[in-house]
């Protein structure tokens, strides 16, 4: 997790020194006892968890035990948390349909920001973000985490130094999450005590967000939803990583979704890049992205980010 981003005398002051980064976590769901919490822990170092919040206080109470944070530090209110001058940066991992409005809270408090993919849902939400990043004059990250990865780095110099690029692929067929998380041995939890009113504004930015993003009447479609959604949570890690390693593409040849599966083809102009993505309920992660051209080719493969892999 690297919040190095090149910048202004102050990032560079705040994200540069050699002291301890103090992180507010905003949401404490599984991606957040499974992979943020324990690896801010092994990263003691240079991140120190000062404050948590959740909408669930079961789950913050069984988080700030197994996590180590003080119980006065515990939030049901994110507005609270990021008002905290202890905190220099704000972790946003609650559900997609608050990515916006938190990290918005938390760049007008004066705080850098960490957003968990994806960034947001909608345009006008995109929008909101960059505006308050921009006022601010705050760092705000997209935890775009593939795109970082060494191979990946050393990957996307390879491929722009070639002359011609005969094809491209990429895929993410993957088995179910519990499948790798019961696996992680991080053991993650879940409470039943949200609150009804919680639940109901979930479901009414989600309905919102849709009818934004695919229009009124697909959004009535629980197919289109459920396509548009798998596209917004697995799939922007492949195309996001797509459009690093390759650029935008010109145009769409053909698209087809059915049920968990959607695939793709790219136009590029010189080349066509054929996109795959799926679930299934196989225990395998196969994640990669390859690259034919110059009679060579280039292919970066991905784990699972739920088990830590010694090598």
């Amino acid at each position: 997790m690297s919040l190095g981003v090149p910048g202004t005398s102050n990032e560079e002051k705040v994200f540069a020194s050699d002291r301890v980064i103090r992180v507010g976590i905003i949401g404490a769901g599984e991606v957040a006892q499974t992979t943020h919490l324990p690896t801010l822990g092994l990263l003691s170092h240079l991140y120190k968890v000062i404050a948590l919040c959740d909408v669930s206080q079961k789950l913050l109470d069984h988080c700030a035990d197994k996590f180590h944070i003080a119980k006065e530090n515990l939030y049901l209110n994110s507005s609270e948390l990021v008002k905290r001058p202890d905190i220099d940066l704000v972790l946003v991992i609650a559900a997609d349909e608050y990515h916006a409005s938190a990290a918005v809270q938390a760049a007008d408090a004066g705080k850098h920001v960490f957003i968990e993919k994806p960034m947001t849902l909608t345009t006008s939400d995109a929008e909101s973000i960059i505006s308050a990043q921009k006022r601010n004059s705050v760092i705000i990250w997209v935890g775009y985490m593939r795109r970082y990865a060494a191979a990946f780095i050393e990957a996307t110099k390879i491929v722009r130094s070639m002359k011609k690029i005969e094809y491209a692929r990429v895929r993410d067929i993957i088995g179910y999450n519990h499948l790798f998380v019961n696996q992680s041995g991080s053991f993650p939890v879940r409470f039943s005590d949200i609150p009804d009113v919680a639940k109901d504004d979930m479901k009414l930015r989600a309905t919102a967000a849709a009818v934004a993003s695919i229009g009124e009447d697909r959004a009535r479609n629980p197919t289109a939803v459920s396509t548009w959604r798998l596209l917004c949570s697995l799939g922007s890690h492949d195309l996001s990583a797509m459009r690093e390693l390759l650029g935008p593409p010109k145009g769409v040849i053909g698209a087809a979704a059915h049920g968990t599966w959607i695939t793709a083809l790219f136009d590029y102009g010189g080349f066509v890049a054929t996109y795959e993505t799926g679930h299934d309920p196989v225990g395998s992660f196969d994640a990669h992205l390859e690259v034919y051209g110059d009679g060579k080719r280039v292919r970066v493969d991905y784990d699972t980010p739920y088990i830590k892999v010694c090598r």
